[in-house]
């Protein structure tokens, strides 16, 4: 079902157009969003594609800094729902600067999203743990090299109760347009932070434990010394999935309380990142009925 709905101007504020014709600064801003971590990071924003992500963007409280359109006059009832209560500044856009930043080939989307990039501060873990109950699991991907393979692991730790995606390290970043696509929305519920390096999250733990929490760090690798299923995940955990070539680093490593393998047969030498920290949770799961 459709209804229509065009914004004016009104909506716009002190520094935003509503309306951008042609490839100006202001447009060139927001493509850089897509190309540049650097872009991302100078700037606190990225670009949201999609009815999923915008939808959960608004849904769990994500600072939305503007709504962008091509000015159609009519809508489907999600876009027009969320033009008539715009929970952000509206700019049309030309239609083709739309497919552009929607990077489409058939044509513009309906919106695009400009949001605020949550901020990296493990502080944001305490509500979160403490909301979990006695079995919460923080999900800690070293050093990853692909955006994709963030996505994935976030929409599988998201749909299997992870309370929380960490990265650690010289990493991919999260919010790269191909990670949020490859989360599916997910990287906009589950709460995800960027830490330098595995002391930072490590701090969080140990501050814990020294509250009496039971914390184990749980690192995966090819050689571990247990298989999955003989290690203990129903209690709080940290679930270390390493590097796509190299594995863990030798800071996650020594912080390791277990490292546990998961048995293969066939020809594949090792499984992809994702996948095997989704096999993971899927065992916590299993352990935990």
């Amino acid at each position: 079902m459709s209804g229509s709905s065009r914004p004016g101007s009104s909506r716009g504020r002190p520094g935003l157009p509503s309306r951008i014709e042609r490839r100006n600064a202001q447009f060139q801003q927001w493509e850089s969003l897509l190309r540049s971590r650097s872009k991302r990071t100078r700037s606190g924003e990225m670009i949201l594609q999609g009815v999923r992500p915008i939808t959960q963007a608004v849904a769990h409280g994500m600072e939305l800094r503007a709504l962008l359109t091509d000015g159609r006059e009519r809508h489907s009832r999600w876009a027009a729902e969320l033009l008539a209560a715009a929970p952000a500044p509206v700019v049309e856009l030309a239609p083709d600067l739309m497919a552009e930043l929607g990077e489409r080939e058939d044509g513009p989307p309906e919106l695009l999203a400009v949001v605020a990039v949550p901020q990296d501060d493990p502080a944001r873990l305490g509500p979160v743990l403490d909301a979990a109950g006695g079995a919460p699991v923080i999900v800690a991907f070293d050093r990853p090299s692909s955006p994709g393979n963030i996505g994935s692991l976030a929409r599988t730790a998201d749909a299997l109760g992870a309370s929380a995606l960490v990265t650690t390290g010289h990493s991919a970043d999260a919010w790269d347009p191909a990670a949020i696509r490859a989360s599916t929305g997910s990287l906009m519920v589950l709460p995800v932070l960027r830490l330098a390096a595995p002391r930072d999250l490590l701090a969080v733990v140990d501050a814990r434990r020294a509250a009496g929490e039971g914390w184990t760090v749980v690192g995966l690798d090819e050689a571990g010394g247990r298989t999955l299923d003989q290690v203990d995940l129903t209690g709080p955990t940290v679930l270390v999935v390493g590097n796509e070539t190299t594995g863990m680093s030798a800071p996650w490593r020594e912080a390791c309380d277990e490292v546990a393998e998961i048995p293969m047969g066939g020809s594949a030498s090792s499984l992809n990142a994702s996948v095997a920290g989704s096999i993971a949770l899927y065992e916590r799961r299993r352990q935990l009925g």
